[in-house]
């Protein structure tokens, strides 16, 4: 059980482990303990009056009359607190026939519902999806490349930046070269978006 003195040297505990941490007792000023409130700070330091008119809350549960205790419910009101549905069971109760609608007595579904219930069948033309692993002719397995095909299947070696490598740089055949007559056709801007002049 901590005792008055280990009470006291809590702050100066909590000082050492936190120094800036400000300690919970200050000591206060001669001024402070000499001043004289204001009248300003009087009416400030007053409780708010409540204004004219206000009343206390009303209490939640308020006291019934007897006759409001004794009082007997019409079988109409009986029938409006009820919630709907089971207004309606009430209602539609004495009209059902209860030898068609006995409870575990299946009903047969109607045409329209079995044709609905049918599957979609599929189209007579429908081809399915290929499988991703099919088997392979053996005229693929033996075929050899021409060298003419190895040769276009070769990536096109090409320089570097710093090998000298120029991205920039137009070709002679490029530069003698002349746009067929469809290329210039499709060259020019569609007269709807040209403006008039």
């Amino acid at each position: 059980m901590a005792t008055r003195t280990d009470r006291l040297a809590l702050p100066k505990a909590n000082l050492l482990r936190f120094p800036d941490r400000r300690s919970p007792e200050w000591t206060v000023s001669a001024a402070a303990l000499k001043a004289c409130p204001s009248q300003r700070v009087c009416s400030l330091a007053s409780p708010r009056v409540p204004v004219d008119g206000w009343q206390l809350d009303r209490p939640l549960l308020a006291p019934l009359r007897y006759a409001v205790k004794t009082v007997k419910p019409s079988p109409r009101i009986c029938h409006l607190a009820q919630p709907k549905r089971a207004r309606m069971v009430l209602i539609e109760a004495p009209s059902v026939d209860s030898s068609t609608h006995a409870p575990g007595v299946p009903t047969p579904p109607s045409s329209r519902i079995l044709q609905l219930a049918s599957p979609k069948q599929v189209h007579a033309e429908h081809a399915f999806a290929r499988p991703v692993s099919g088997p392979v002719p053996d005229r693929v397995l033996k075929a050899v490349a021409s060298e003419s095909l190895q040769t276009l299947a070769r990536p096109k070696t090409r320089q570097a930046l710093f090998e000298g490598y120029d991205p920039y740089r137009v070709s002679p055949a490029a530069r003698a070269a002349t746009a067929s007559p469809r290329l210039m056709e499709l060259s020019l801007p569609l007269p709807r978006k040209c403006k008039s002049q």
